[in-house]
């Protein structure tokens, strides 16, 4: 088994702060995929730097090949413990998935794991041993495709305490809520938007302390195709076609030439929607065999914005609702975000009066610019990227 993952967070500041006390890092190494939550003790700036130094050297040991031991045993010996409180400086969880499907949990004072498997709560197989006198819960196990992690901040199981409610939102009420969630979304995203905006309503939009949900998914690998601009040379059009036609992935195209040389190549008719769902976006069109056909340069401008804004963490229901809506660029940024890990981008390299000032050189037309920021922008997302130019 060769395993993708849809990994996504979000976070609340307690109120009246400016920095986050969680921090959560995403890693690749060359055989598998790392999730660290940590929790800074406290709130503000000293919790914000004590999680960001608990996550960064988790995460660059890891990355060093070192062991799982070798990282838990650095970071309880370089935390101490409060003198006032006797509670560690920070706490922590780690999910590294493996491309071969293993799954290795760690957790060091965090809400357990949350872990939904056919769409049921699935008891995770926890031993716990003591390592430098703190005691470290940890299971092994094998992945399916289609389970879901989640992990949160003690902020989650907190919201609530003293407003809604007497006790806060144990840590089954928030597994019988998530379980609930994941079955009406496939992305990690949606479902950590869904579970943020849960506490923030519980805290009555006045979080009391800093809280995070990390969600990570077991996919299969989920390939797009994306072809825009004609080629340099129209010698090209049928090559470029062919390679673009001979990947699996689902298959979008924007620019309207480029849909143009798909049509001719391809013999098959292109339809253009009468439906304008949005004045400042021309409508889509549709092929037969392609998933979506759009305008390009604006089309990838407010796909790309969208794409940006999701890596920076602004997923607030606004965000999904414009990520729904049926124009060129929330459909473009729809398919990138929630239904890819790879993105072949099939890239022609001829010059576009429209777009082009003749004294600049050709990087800086604006298409390739954009092609560029694209991939910096699927990339920071955890997403393979590859492109090919013509």
């Amino acid at each position: 088994m060769n395993v993708s993952i849809d990994a996504a967070y979000k976070s609340l500041n307690k109120i009246k702060e400016e920095l986050c006390g969680d921090k959560v890092e995403l890693l690749k190494t060359a055989d598998s995929n790392i999730l660290i939550l940590a929790d800074g003790m406290g709130s503000g700036v000293k919790a914000n730097i004590l999680a960001t130094l608990t996550s960064k050297i988790l995460g660059t040991m890891f990355l060093n090949g070192a062991s799982i031991d070798d990282c838990i045993e650095t970071i309880a010996k370089t935390l101490p413990v409060c003198q006032v409180r006797q509670v560690a400086y920070s706490t922590f969880s780690i999910l590294q998935v493996f491309h071969n499907g293993q799954v290795y949990l760690a957790e060091f004072d965090n809400p357990s794991c949350i872990m939904i498997r056919d769409n049921k709560l699935f008891p995770l197989p926890f031993t716990e041993r003591v390592l430098e006198n703190k005691i470290i819960r940890e299971c092994r196990f094998t992945a399916s495709i289609n389970d879901c992690f989640i992990l949160m901040s003690d902020g989650v199981i907190h919201a609530g305490v003293g407003n809604l409610l007497n006790f806060g939102w144990n840590w089954q009420n928030v597994a019988d809520f998530a379980l609930m969630s994941a079955r009406e979304t496939l992305s990690a995203s949606r479902l950590a938007g869904t579970l943020i905006k849960a506490c923030d309503d519980l805290y009555l939009q006045l979080p009391g302390d800093d809280t995070t949900v990390a969600v990570l998914r077991i996919t299969g690998a989920k390939v797009v195709d994306l072809f825009t601009g004609p080629p340099s040379s129209p010698g090209n059009d049928g090559h470029l076609i062919r390679e673009f036609m001979g990947s699996q992935g689902k298959k979008i195209i924007c620019g309207g030439t480029s849909a143009n040389i798909a049509s001719r190549i391809l013999k098959r008719p292109l339809i253009t929607s009468l439906d304008y769902t949005d004045p400042a976006l021309p409508p889509i069109a549709n092929m037969e065999g392609i998933h979506l056909v759009t305008e390009g340069v604006l089309t990838l401008s407010r796909a790309l914005a969208l794409i940006k804004q999701y890596g920076e963490g602004d997923i607030s229901e606004a965000f999904f609702d414009e990520l729904d809506k049926e124009n060129g660029g929330s459909l473009v940024a729809k398919y990138i975000i929630e239904d890819c890990t790879i993105l072949n981008l099939f890239v022609g390299k001829a010059m576009n009066e429209a777009h082009q000032n003749p004294s600049l050189p050709f990087d800086l037309s604006i298409r390739l610019h954009l092609v560029e920021q694209l991939k910096e922008a699927v990339n920071n997302l955890g997403k393979e990227v590859n492109i090919q130019y013509y």
